[in-house]
C-alpha cells in the first residue's frame, strides 16, 4: 500500500548543525549544536531580531547549498522512494526553489514534490498533499501536525526540541531508527 511521506528538509534531511559554522564565523562565536537549546537562534547573537533576519535572508542560499545531508537519510529515502511518494515540505521561501532542487540533484535524492511554503506552519500543506506520516525537527511543528492531521510524526532528536511529546509524535535519534520505526508502522498498516 503506497503511502505519502511529508518530510521537512532543514535539520531533518540536512544535518541539524549545518548552520553552526556560519553563525560562528559571522558572529564571532564558538558554539556547537549542543549549545542551541531552542529553535530561535537570536538569543545566541548580539544583534536585533530584524538584523538577524536580514543576515539570514542574505546567507541562506549559501547555507542551504552547502548543507551536508544527514547520516542515513539518503539510504532511507532511496528505499522508501521505491514504494512510496516523497513530498518535501519546508519553511524555506519559494525564492530558494532552484537552490533546493539543485541540492537534491547533487545529493542524488529523488522526490515527488518539493513545497517551499515560506512559513513554519506546515499543517495546510500536510493536509493539501494528504500525507500519511511526517518527518520534522521543530517540536511545535511536530506536535501541531500530529494533532491537526491525526498522523504519526517522526521528530529527529536535537538539543533544541527536548519538550515532552504526545503519543503519536515519535522521537528518533537517527535515520536508521526512523527507518526501523516506519517499516514497523508500514507493516501494521497492511494488517
Amino acid at each position: 500500500m503506497k503511502k505519502r511521506f511529508g518530510i521537512d528538509i532543514d535539520g531533518t534531511v540536512t544535518r541539524p548543525e549545518a548552520m553552526v559554522p556560519y553563525l560562528n564565523e559571522a558572529f564571532n562565536l564558538n558554539i556547537t549544536l549542543n549549545d542551541i537549546k531552542q529553535y530561535d537562534l537570536t538569543p545566541l547573537v548580539t544583534i536585533s531580531e530584524e538584523q538577524f533576519a536580514d543576515w539570514f535572508y542574505e546567507n541562506e542560499p549559501i547555507i542551504y547549498k552547502e548543507s551536508p545531508i544527514a547520516k542515513g537519510a539518503k539510504e532511507a529515502l532511496t528505499n522508501w522512494k521505491r514504494k512510496h511518494e516523497l513530498y518535501f515540505i519546508s519553511a524555506r521561501g519559494s525564492h530558494l526553489q532552484q537552490i533546493t532542487e539543485e541540492w537534491f540533484l547533487e545529493n542524488t535524492l529523488e522526490f515527488d514534490h518539493i513545497e517551499l511554503i515560506g512559513s513554519h506552519d506546515k499543517i495546510e500543506a500536510a493536509k493539501k498533499y494528504e500525507v500519511d506520516i511526517f518527518f520534522e525537527d521543530k517540536h511545535d511543528n511536530a506536535v501541531m501536525i500530529h494533532e491537526a492531521c491525526g498522523i504519526p510524526v517522526i521528530l529527529f532528536d536535537t538539543p533544541y526540541n527536548q519538550e515532552p511529546l504526545p503519543n503519536g509524535v515519535i522521537r528518533v535519534r537517527s535515520w536508521k531508527e526512523a527507518y526501523a520505526w516506519v517499516e514497523d508502522w508500514l507493516q501494521e498498516q497492511k494488517r
